[in-house]
């Protein structure tokens, strides 16, 4: 008998599980191909980064360090990669873009594809990228941000991303996206949807001028107002359904569908209650402020500077009726006003220009509700999946194939979280119901999905597991460096981890072998 630390030794652990999953699911969808038809340095660095994203978001520095606590430099061969080779695989990639998307729409988008089209901000942190400007920060942070349009197809899945300074408005960028579709996609027929804010009317105007290019999005509230009262919208309509067809002279050449939600309704009433209650309170404290000022009083600029600081902030300035005056400010309520916005509270019109045997009343509902998924991707990419913020990159084109990388990494999400929704917190039966539930109506969650966020199981008796807890629990599989033998004579090789069951079930999800 002799002491088994003298004949069998691990030297090593590093963990392997959450590679070898998301490595596996890259190259089963040829997304290596889609990068660069031929394998280079540029391509794995490129590659290995994706990768890092998914697995562990951090800084190019911080990146090429993890590199060396997984397999994932050993894998892709990059562990010598230094933050300049990682800036000069951005470079590479950046240069690549056109080609990239170009693939993944004769990929995903035939002729006459639906195209989900949304736009959001990130905050920049720096005074050095010409991209980053004041503007529409969707943060919520007083800081100057970047704007970044995603395109995807109707069931969310990315197909390429366009970089904006920060304060360019959402409709500004539809002629990108536009001339995206018709000349490097090649797509002669194509229904683009959008929300209200992006395809204005101006907007549509110039769609129409593209023979086969549809469009579906909804009407503002203004517009809504005016089908009201010009009798083209009969609320009476909505006593025995939710979903009803118009047309109006006002919008030639289009179909109406009028939608009524009443939980929609009294949700905002309760939120515009909120909000004229708490500029209320703020307005009180002007009021009683302005009447303190006895030996130094107000000017009315003055006050209106501070007035205009609380309407902007709570937005509900139209219901309020205000005197400014030197010394002087006094406001009410307009009742009026809050009786003519909650008259058409819970009522929305979707728009489209396509005809009623491609797209009945319902599918153009559900097709416009669609754009949900483009702001699952946002979360995804914003939050704590890939976190393409905070963005410290000094120039424009690193920053636009930074959000590139991120997009990149987040088609390989899509691709997991489908495979993988048996065992996640999501709904399995989601893309089955929004064909056939009511379109209308607030979704509700089927039995299965209730079922698994109650007992934390799934039918077979799996845990249920976030995302990023599925990353993790694959990352405690390893491989192992073993050393056989005595101090004078000893052999060393490596092993791996033997998958534990619900490890194997993972991998047979995603299709990969242990």
């Amino acid at each position: 008998m002799v002491p088994k630390e003298g004949l069998f030794g691990i030297e090593r652990s590093v963990p392997h599980g959450h590679v070898e999953a998301v490595l596996g699911t890259i190259r089963r969808l040829g997304i290596e191909d889609v990068i660069a038809s031929k394998r280079c340095r540029e391509r794995d660095l490129v590659v290995a980064m994706i990768i890092q994203r998914l697995i562990a978001p951090c800084s190019k520095l911080a990146t090429t360090r993890e590199w060396h606590d997984t397999t994932l430099g050993e894998e892709l061969e990059v562990l010598d990669a230094s933050e300049d080779d990682l800036y000069a695989a951005l470079d590479w990639l950046r240069q690549r873009q056109e080609r990239i998307e170009t693939k993944l729409a004769k990929k995903h988008l035939p002729e006459g594809a639906v195209v989900l089209y949304d736009l959001t901000s990130s905050t920049y942190y720096g005074r050095t990228c010409p991209l980053a400007t004041w503007g529409n920060n969707r943060d919520g942070t007083r800081q100057p941000c970047i704007a970044y349009g995603l395109l995807a197809d109707r069931d969310g899945r990315p197909i390429s991303v366009d970089v904006y300074e920060g304060n360019t408005g959402d409709p500004t960028t539809i002629p990108d996206q536009v001339d995206k579709l018709r000349s490097r996609f090649g797509l002669s027929r194509v229904v683009l949807v959008g929300d209200r804010g992006m395809l204005t009317d101006t907007q549509i105007d110039t769609l129409r001028q593209h023979r086969g290019l549809g469009w579906i999005s909804a009407l503002r509230s203004e517009a809504i107002r005016g089908l009201v009262e010009s009798g083209d919208l009969q609320l009476s309509l909505f006593d025995e359904q939710n979903l009803a067809e118009i047309t109006s002279a006002d919008f030639p050449g289009e179909r109406l569908m009028a939608c009524y939600n009443p939980l929609l309704a009294q949700d905002r009433r309760r939120t515009r209650e909120e909000l004229l209650n708490e500029t209320e309170k703020r307005l009180t404290k002007i009021v009683g402020e302005v009447q303190r000022r006895t030996k130094t009083p107000w000017k009315a600029d003055e006050i209106g500077i501070k007035v205009g600081k609380v309407i902007h902030h709570y937005k509900v300035g139209k219901h309020f009726k205000m005197t400014i005056q030197d010394n002087l400010f006094r406001f009410e309520r307009n009742q009026t006003s809050i009786s003519q916005q909650a008259d058409l509270d819970g009522i929305y019109v979707v728009r489209t220009s396509e005809a009623r045997k491609i797209f009945s009343k319902e599918d153009s509902v559900r097709t416009y509700k669609s754009l949900s998924r483009v702001e699952q991707a946002f979360r995804c990419l914003k939050t704590v999946d890939l976190r393409v913020r905070p963005i410290h990159h000094r120039t424009a084109d690193h920053v636009r194939a930074h959000v590139f990388l991120c997009t990149l990494a987040y088609y390989v999400e899509w691709h997991l979280r489908k495979a993988l929704a048996p065992v996640l917190f999501e709904d399995d039966e989601l893309d089955e119901a929004r064909v056939t539930r009511d379109p209308v109506d607030k979704a509700a969650p089927s039995e299965s999905v209730k079922r698994k966020k109650t007992t934390h199981l799934t039918p077979d008796g799996w845990p249920v597991q976030s995302f990023q807890s599925l990353i993790k629990t694959l990352g405690t599989r390893c491989k192992n460096r073993c050393r056989a033998g005595n101090e004078k004579t000893h052999a060393t090789f490596y092993e791996l981890t033997e998958p534990t069951p619900f490890q194997a079930h993972i991998l047979h999800l995603l299709g990969l072998s242990p």
